[in-house]
């Protein structure tokens, strides 16, 4: 005997009026697929700059910094989890925010335009004298999202995600032990962790490393998320948050100790360019940063992919279906 069809919980998510949450949502998830999501909207390549970041502050306020936003974050994550459960019981599910869908388009530009400087890295290494521009590398990164964006739902990138969050932890362990074998070279550079000695200039910096860490804990897709969860969602959410923030514990302390430890005051916007600098040998073996500019693209794309689906359903949502005209 065939079994019943299962129910709908919210059918009104299904109506041709609300297209966006038909095109995109697959409420099947387990709480560890919220985790691979989670960690992928939130653990990514803006980690290698947290050395940069410590540069502004030192190391008690970059330390003090780091984990108050982190815990202020992942507090006002569980809030907003937990009264999207309250509204998902009362019968009113919400889905996105709108309001916010300038950052998730800014999020998604930014992906795309790092993955392409990725690109380029890798290819200047392999060809000094090529002739291909940024832009070019820009375009095909821009080919491969609109191939990849085709996915039915953003239920179905939990495997992808899974492999994001399995190369965010490749890359900072490549990266930590690249700048521990720089520490420890010949060629280490003199480490001096003082601060500008400019009152003003103390402040702005210090303004700028505190931007960049908030900046890193930011995720503007939680409510997204959340709804790929199979019904009752309650709880899930917040397994996957501790999924994802010990992730980014690992991560988020390891790269911004590392880096710090290494270049100090001398660190630059980004591990990668620190490890590798304009005058002088490379500071870490060539196959190891190679590797890790592979995985930072990789995942790249996985951001990237995430953020394009995300704007897919605002977009979709706001055009009127035939039924409803």
């Amino acid at each position: 005997m065939a079994e019943p069809p299962e129910r709908d919980p919210f059918p009104e998510f299904r109506l041709d009026s609300d297209a966006g949450a038909t095109f995109v949502l697959e409420s099947k998830g387990k709480w560890w697929h919220a985790g691979f999501h989670l960690t992928t909207a939130i653990v990514g390549p803006t980690i290698l700059t947290l050395p940069y970041a410590f540069r502004g502050l030192g190391w008690g306020l970059g330390f003090l910094c780091l984990t108050v936003l982190g815990c202020v974050t992942f507090y006002s994550y569980y809030l907003m989890s937990k009264v999207l459960e309250h509204c998902e019981k009362a019968g009113r599910r919400h889905i996105r925010f709108r309001e916010l869908a300038a950052d998730v388009l800014g999020v998604g530009i930014g992906a795309t335009l790092l993955a392409g400087e990725c690109l380029k890295i890798m290819y200047e290494n392999l060809s000094p004298n090529g002739s291909l521009k940024l832009y070019e590398f820009i375009a095909m990164v821009t080919v491969v999202m609109i191939v990849l964006s085709q996915l039915p739902s953003f239920h179905s990138l939990r495997h992808i995600n899974f492999a994001s969050l399995i190369l965010c932890l490749g890359y900072t362990f490549l990266m930590v032990g690249a700048c521990i074998n720089a520490g420890l070279s010949k060629n280490a550079p003199p480490r001096d962790y003082s601060l500008d000695p400019s009152g003003s200039s103390r402040v702005f910096s210090a303004f700028t490393s505190i931007s960049i860490i908030a900046a890193i804990f930011g995720n503007g897709i939680l409510p997204e998320i959340q709804a790929t969860l199979a019904p009752p969602a309650t709880g899930k959410m917040v397994k996957g948050l501790l999924m994802c923030y010990t992730v980014a514990f690992l991560t988020f302390y390891s790269a911004a100790v590392s880096g710090y430890w290494v270049f100090g005051n001398k660190s630059k916007s980004n591990i990668l360019k620190s490890l590798m600098p304009d005058e002088g040998p490379s500071l870490a073996p060539t196959i190891v940063l190679g590797l890790a500019v592979v995985f930072v693209l990789l995942q790249l794309l996985a951001i990237g992919l995430q953020c394009s689906l995300s704007l897919v359903t605002l977009v979709v949502s706001l055009v009127p279906s035939a039924s409803s005209r």
